[in-house]
């Protein structure tokens, strides 16, 4: 179903103000879930609007709690000898690597666990 400028404008509107969620637009308008967003993307344009920050429907926080001061990281990073730092970014680059596949690992050796950090079956 086409819709004029106008009414785009509307129906992004309300997806923008919370009004409705784009899931339900998409069901009261008989459009696609992606359609619903690029109305609103539409109206957010054409105001001049910001995106909201949101992340699964709860407003993230601008600062987290567990935010380092850079100076402390600094600190730490300083007093490191080469072949120290060179052995903690390839620490963290397998760390970034686990963390994409879906895991961590807690302990060394034979004392090594692996903890998944989804309930989905890895088999």
């Amino acid at each position: 179903m086409k819709y004029t400028p106008e009414k785009r404008l509307a129906i992004g509107k309300r997806i923008y103000e919370n009004e409705l969620k784009r899931y339900q637009a998409a069901n009261e308008y008989g459009i696609s879930e992606q359609t619903a967003r690029s109305y609103m993307r539409m109206y957010r344009k054409a105001l001049g609007l910001q995106p909201k920050k949101r992340c699964s429907g709860i407003i993230r926080n601008e600062v987290s709690s567990k935010t380092v001061k850079p100076e402390l990281a600094l600190e730490k990073y300083e007093s490191m000898t080469k072949e120290e730092l060179i052995l903690e970014l390839v620490r963290s680059k397998i760390r970034e690597a686990r963390l994409k596949k879906g895991y961590e690992v807690k302990g060394d050796g034979a004392e090594k666990v692996f903890i998944p950090l989804s309930s989905k079956n890895t088999k």
